[in-house]
């Protein structure tokens, strides 16, 4: 994303949250100081600092944020993550709603390295799937990244994933494929199959990638022994991180897990102020 687009969205975030105005915070006088700090209460994977700072940038540009570990850096439990310092009020209205971003990102970062992880040594990639939390699409695919993952189609529009409706609704495997390359030449073609037979003819209709939706281990192995190297070929559905590594020594190429945006669990951060500056 764009530092533009996080701004953008950042504002929508704060205009959720603080609406006409914060109101307890006014409470504070507006000449206030203080000084606060981040800390993790579990180790995780650190995701989202851009989108931090970009709350209190909009907020009060009088806030100042020094960060003690990097973005994407694994971090420990009891860490100071960052130190803040600026005007009390801007400090107490953006603490939600930049702990919230963070812990999400966070979240969705640690387990996808999790992920990422169960499959090092093979050639096999870690994707992840549209589940994602509602809004949140294009930051949580960009945590999967600092993670460790790939990412998959990022939306409806930039690439061709032909399900069971689809198919139906087309006609045939093969007219669904026809079509999708009628209307593009540049945009990958995916089909998704629940069976061998219906693997079979998807390999037909040559489209760029298969998805084997809920094939057992010895299916993969069979539809990567008939494939032969033709097309890309993915996993998907139900897969667990305990039997990940099984699926990826398949030999498949892909292995898409919702699970990485959809199941998340936030991190558990707070913010404490830790010094205050009155002034009359």
């Amino acid at each position: 994303m764009t530092q533009q687009s996080i701004i953008d969205q950042i504002a929508q975030f704060l205009a959720e949250d603080v609406g006409s105005g914060d109101i307890t915070a006014a409470l504070v006088p507006a000449t206030t100081r203080a000084e606060a700090e981040v800390i993790t209460r579990e180790a995780f994977v650190l995701c989202g600092q851009a989108c931090f700072d970009a709350v209190f940038r909009l907020l009060d540009r009088d806030v100042h944020i020094n960060w003690l570990a990097d973005e994407g850096a694994e971090v420990a439990k009891d860490t100071v993550l960052c130190r803040l310092h600026g005007h009390a009020r801007g400090l107490l209205t953006g603490e939600r709603t930049a702990l919230n971003i963070l812990q999400t990102l966070s979240a969705t970062a640690t387990v996808t390295k999790r992920y990422a992880d169960a499959v090092a040594g093979t050639h096999c990639k870690v994707l992840d799937t549209r589940k994602t939390i509602p809004g949140l699409r294009k930051l949580q695919k960009y945590a999967v990244a600092a993670g460790g993952a790939g990412n998959h189609r990022t939306g409806l529009y930039d690439g061709v994933l032909i399900k069971e409706n689809h198919i139906i609704a087309a006609g045939s495997i093969a007219a669904a494929v026809k079509a999708a390359r009628a209307n593009s030449t540049s945009i990958p073609v995916e089909v998704e199959v629940e069976t061998l037979q219906e693997f079979e003819q998807a390999l037909a209709a040559k489209p760029d990638r298969i998805m084997l939706d809920n094939f057992s281990l010895e299916q993969l192995r069979t539809a990567v022994k008939l494939n032969q190297g033709a097309v890309e070929l993915e996993a998907s559905g139900n897969i667990e991180l305990a039997t990940l590594k099984n699926v990826a020594a398949t030999g498949v190429d892909f292995i898409s897990i919702g699970a990485l945006t959809k199941n998340i669990q936030a991190v558990d951060l707070s913010m404490r102020i830790t010094l205050v500056h009155r002034h009359d």
